[in-house]
């Protein structure tokens, strides 16, 4: 089974639990770029955030397995994760970075599903519990290097070419390459002139200074506001490949700038995002001279945002 029919049957798996969210046109970034621009509203996703796809499709594909799971996550992952233990009743355990959001983790807690912290960021949590997984033999969910939860991603992509059929390109902030390896797979597959653009911080351009190296490094990172597109890439990961074949253009922004965008999506639309999505609006707003005339799709991939943050958003 190719990667195209992995994500139209993960699409099919998936759609009984979760929403087929909306494509919001934006009259304010339409006149602020001279394109089409539409948001894709992954924020109203049941779990606040794209990662409830990816989750669910790889833990529904375990069917009657009973070894319990556990995962890595800054926490969008961990609550799809939750989510879906939730939705097929398997046991598991979240594992969090300590300095992970604490909007995630309450979410997290909601479901009633196990959290333990471990590491000061997310490479070190997800190595401790791949390593815990191995000697316990439970099943380790990554949050991106995983084919089942890639094609789970990738349903978004059969959403968009469903809603927007003649769309000319798709903005997508970018982590550990899960998201855009999914939906441009899909994408390119159906239509090989839809342009994908990776959209990442300044302070965290991890897969841009990959592809650019031509393998996957080690990459220094700054504090981000965008926590949700921090850390590392494991070697071997299958998304890099796919981001080297598929992604046409990476743009980097600051964090003046998400921070200006995830104002802008608050003024306009009424809509709290979290700052990886405000990574792709502003990506959009950068490179706007490249897009006019077109019919562009902004995934606001999440509006998981702490309160503490989100204070410090409108009162500065």
């Amino acid at each position: 089974m190719n990667i195209k029919e992995k994500i139209i049957e993960a699409e099919k798996r998936i759609r009984p639990y979760l929403r087929e969210t909306p494509l919001e046109f934006s009259y304010s970034l339409s006149k602020m770029t001279g394109c089409e621009v539409h948001l894709k509203l992954e924020n109203i996703q049941i779990t606040g955030s794209f990662k409830a796809r990816g989750a669910l499709n790889k833990i529904l594909s375990l069917k009657d397995s009973t070894s319990k799971i556990v995962t890595a996550s800054t926490g969008n992952h961990g609550l799809g994760v939750a989510n879906a233990l939730s939705v097929t009743r398997k046991e598991g355990t979240i594992y969090l970075p300590q300095n992970a959001s604490s909007a995630k983790v309450e979410a997290i807690k909601l479901r009633g599903i196990p959290v333990e912290f471990y590491g000061d960021n997310c490479e070190e949590t997800e190595q401790h519990v791949r390593k815990l997984a191995d000697a316990t033999n439970q099943i380790y969910v990554s949050p991106y290097n995983d084919e089942e939860v890639m094609a789970g991603q990738g349903s978004i992509g059969v959403e968009l070419l469903r809603q927007l059929p003649d769309l000319d390109a798709v903005f997508i902030s970018v982590g550990g390459g899960g998201l855009i390896a999914g939906i441009a797979s899909y994408l390119k597959a159906v239509n090989p002139k839809i342009k994908v653009v990776a959209c990442l911080p300044e302070n965290a351009p991890v897969m841009y200074e990959c592809i650019k190296a031509g393998k996957i490094i080690e990459v220094a990172e700054k504090p981000t506001i965008s926590d949700a597109t921090a850390g590392g890439i494991e070697a071997g990961s299958i998304t890099f490949a796919l981001c080297q074949e598929w992604v046409d253009e990476y743009v980097t922004v600051t964090e003046e700038e998400i921070i200006a965008t995830m104002k802008l999506v608050i003024r306009q639309h009424h809509l709290i995002i979290e700052g990886s999505a405000g990574v792709a609006v502003a990506s959009l707003l950068k490179v706007k001279s490249q897009c006019l005339g077109k019919k562009v799709v902004v995934l606001i991939c999440g509006g998981n945002v702490s309160e503490a943050v989100l204070k410090s958003i409108i009162c500065n």
